[in-house]
């Protein structure tokens, strides 16, 4: 008969996986942290910069426009949003919002976001070892077809920004 394994017994490298969950939500935390004192130190300088300029003065003022509209509710938002969770933090640090209210955005945003992402990885992972166990030959087959699969819309995207990136602005 089957049973419903003990979520609590799962772990990864003899750790259990809610402590897991908890040391990325920490590195998540701290890493916003150094972010904003990054951009809070820099100040302009930090557009100036070889990353700075790859990103492009336009899309850095937009951020920038954004963090003064929104506050703490973008600093938590941008959680959810790729290139935007390295970006905010700094333009946050360089603009000098509140730092209390950075802090308490950064914590819930790294509590609700880095979770489910530990979660569903290690998910993923123990499904596919499951499948290797069972049939290693239908698990390389599902590595041959996801792996291009992802390369494909990877590339697709890339060249979706290129082109909206390099589109002329309707005034």
């Amino acid at each position: 008969m089957n049973t419903i394994p003990d979520p609590t017994a799962s772990s990864v490298l003899g750790m259990p996986l809610w402590l897991w969950a908890l040391v990325c939500v920490l590195i998540m935390f701290v890493l916003f942290q150094f972010y904003y004192w990054v951009g809070r130190r820099l100040g302009e300088r930090l557009y100036e910069s070889g990353l700075g300029r790859r990103i492009g003065r336009h899309r850095i003022d937009k951020v920038e426009a954004l963090v003064r509209r929104r506050g703490a509710v973008a600093v938590f938002g941008c959680f959810w949003v790729p290139v935007l969770r390295h970006v905010l933090p700094p333009c946050a640090g360089v603009i000098r919002i509140s730092y209390p209210w950075f802090v308490v955005a950064s914590a819930l945003g790294a509590l609700l976001w880095t979770p489910p992402w530990v979660v569903g990885g290690y998910a993923v992972i123990w499904a596919w070892l499951q499948l290797a166990a069972r049939s290693p030959l239908l698990a390389v087959l599902v590595l041959v077809v996801a792996a291009p699969a992802v390369a494909a819309l990877l590339v697709v995207r890339r060249r979706r920004r290129r082109r909206s990136a390099e589109a002329p602005v309707a005034s």
